[in-house]
């Protein structure tokens, strides 16, 4: 008889909940790791995990920031960087997770990005025994601590302390530098039909305010909602960037060029970054900040 995919994957869930996960907890409580995660659960490990699966790409970049390259045993698609993350097996995307993949993988620990993966199947992952610590960063902080967290999880917590502190550095010179010039307003462009931005509770909005700027939609508590062309207009940004790879290309952000009149195109304020170095919550966002931070100056200084 055929067999059923239903069936395949409860047979595979079983097994794992029934003996291929206890053993890895078989280490004594000496080690024991608490944290809280993004969403203010608490997670406790018995000793530090060993296989790591990554639901978002952020989240992949973050471990192998942390040290934890070396274990983490599936990834989510776009998982591109660093180069060694792309040889990584793949446990779904955008569509969606591949739970009988996921737990043919033996997990000890499942990071999820809570906007971003479907709360049905993380919930359904953690119903199993399989520590789940959900990630949501907003702010730069918010990406050190992630660092930190990981790296305590995973057993690198000298290293992961190292690497945040050396991002909150960079960060703090930016901050100190930029932060107090006169404020520029700001559009950035996720994408252009339909035409999105970034809200309030954005890492994107944390860079721009680190920089000076000041996101015209930071009153929206969406961090991504949807605006329109006369809301843009009405607000009259002075710079207009977007995110190349992401719907903020150059041809994209050319649309702009209609209203001579808007400040942006009058001060030739448009710029495109590369989307992974601004929008995705690592320590790489750190050079985003500096490309940004130059840009907004040189907007400020427009004749």
């Amino acid at each position: 008889m055929p067999s059923r995919p239903g069936f395949n994957l409860r047979r595979a869930l079983l097994r794992l909940t029934a003996g291929l996960l206890l053993p890895a907890w078989a280490a004594g409580a000496a080690h024991a790791q608490t944290v809280t995660d993004d969403s203010g659960r608490t997670l406790v490990l018995t000793r530090p995990a060993q296989r790591i699966v990554s639901l978002a790409p952020h989240i992949t970049e973050l471990l192998f920031s942390a040290g934890a390259g070396a274990q983490v045993v599936g990834v989510i698609e776009f998982s591109d960087y660093p180069a060694a993350a792309r040889r990584l097996p793949r446990i779904g995307g955008a569509y969606g997770l591949d739970l009988e993949r996921i737990a043919a993988l033996k997990p000890d620990l499942v990071i999820a990005w809570s906007s971003g993966n479907s709360t049905a199947q993380v919930e359904r992952i953690e119903s199993l025994g399989i520590p789940v610590y959900r990630s949501e960063p907003a702010t730069l902080e918010d990406v050190a601590r992630s660092v930190e967290r990981f790296g305590q999880l995973s057993g690198h917590a000298d290293l992961a302390r190292q690497v945040a502190g050396d991002f909150r550095g960079r960060i703090a010179r930016l901050r100190q530098t930029y932060a107090q010039r006169s404020p520029v307003k700001v559009f950035y462009q996720v994408w252009p039909q339909p035409l999105m931005t970034v809200g309030g509770p954005h890492v994107i909005t944390d860079v721009l305010n680190l920089c000076g700027g000041r996101n015209i939609f930071s009153s929206l508590l969406s961090p991504g909602p949807t605006v329109s062309t006369e809301a843009v207009l009405a607000a009259a940004p002075r710079l207009i960037v977007g995110g190349a790879a992401e719907g903020g290309d150059a041809a994209s952000l050319a649309i702009w060029k209609r209203w001579p009149s808007l400040p942006a195109i009058k001060h030739q304020g448009l710029l495109v970054l590369d989307a992974a170095l601004i929008t995705r919550h690592t320590v790489r966002i750190a050079e985003g900040a500096e490309q940004l931070c130059r840009a907004i100056d040189a907007a400020r200084a427009a004749p």
